[in-house]
């Protein structure tokens, strides 16, 4: 983890050990209810999020209400939204699905009184709390340092390819926060790395089998492809299946971002190089105890960075290292 993460980090976990040290004498015994609202409900991160989140809610005696919608798309979780808001929860915690096309239903949240705090991915700038702008209403963002993600990535990358070649970014589409400046801080590392040619982001709207095709198009155009970065998760196994298909398994290397338990087996089988892994569990329960600090009275961080680990085939069954891959 870098330095500045640690310290974010760091500072969380001390905040999250007050809170949960003196938050019921604070409460005077109300028991608060707070909502988290994942990007969707059938992936690996946000079902470990949610466990984070129902640790805290244990520690400090308050009901965590989850609810979200089975697909990662604004359209599916603006009802959700609406839905929790309408039962009046004390606090909101949710992973926007687009960073603009939230603004105004959480603003509506924020306007009915429900305090709302992003985890995972943001709306608008991520900045919040500034005075600045239509989307700084948000008490505090929660989540790993997604350029620095993608940063590490890169530098995964050009290590696996000798530093030279051609490699390219499978990505979900864009306007998703996260994957988004991961894409950013990876183009921004390897311009440190003069080397290594990087072609045309491929979007795949978070489908897998056409990420696959798109890696054997790209590679039917570049024949001397090093390797692939994929910004989220299907991003990755469709890139790393097409490799397969496209029979360069080993030759183009293939950069995962997030380690669900599916993972291990692509990587002790080489289909997949590595993965970056971020904590799911540490963002769920540090976002729940922003929230039942600020309900409890007290002040909050406007910002909480957690780390990420890079798993590969020489540390994958690492007790210290397998802890970080997703629990289904």
């Amino acid at each position: 983890m870098e330095r500045r993460s640690f310290f974010k980090a760091t500072a969380g976990m001390a905040a999250a050990a007050t809170v949960a040290a003196t938050g019921r004498a604070n409460a005077q015994d109300k028991k608060f209810t707070i909502a988290l609202i994942p990007g969707l409900t059938t992936d690996a991160f946000y079902i470990t999020m949610r466990k984070g989140a129902e640790a805290a809610a244990k520690a400090v005696g308050a009901e965590l209400v989850f609810q979200g919608a089975p697909d990662f798309n604004p359209v599916t979780q603006v009802p959700v939204l609406d839905a929790v808001v309408a039962k009046r929860p004390d606090a909101i915690l949710i992973a926007p699905t687009d960073k603009s096309q939230l603004i105004q239903p959480l603003k509506n949240a924020s306007d009915a009184g429900i305090p709302v705090i992003t985890v995972d991915t943001f709306i608008g700038s991520g900045v919040y709390q500034t005075g600045a702008g239509d989307a700084d209403f948000p008490l505090s963002y929660v989540a790993s340092d997604n350029v620095l993600g993608g940063e590490i990535a890169a530098r995964a990358l050009a290590k696996a390819i000798g530093d030279k070649g051609k490699v390219y970014v499978s990505n979900v589409k864009p306007g998703i926060s996260t994957t988004d400046q991961r894409e950013e801080g990876f183009k921004k590392e390897m311009a440190n790395h003069p080397g290594i040619t990087v072609l045309e982001t491929q979007f795949n709207d978070n489908d897998a089998n056409k990420a696959a095709s798109q890696l054997q198009a790209v590679f039917a155009r570049n024949s001397d492809l090093a390797g692939v970065f994929g910004a989220n998760l299907f991003s990755a196994l469709g890139a790393a299946n097409g490799v397969q298909q496209a029979g360069q398994t080993g030759t183009v290397r293939v950069v995962a971002f997030d380690a669900p338990t599916s993972i291990v087996d692509n990587i002790n089988s080489g289909l997949v190089d590595l993965a970056i892994a971020q904590h799911p569990a540490e963002i769920g329960y540090f976002g729940f105890m922003v929230a039942y600090a600020h309900l409890t009275g007290n002040s909050v961080p406007i910002s909480i960075g957690t780390g990420f680990t890079v798993i590969d085939k020489s540390n994958v069954t690492d007790p210290n290292v397998a802890k970080f891959i997703y629990s289904d």
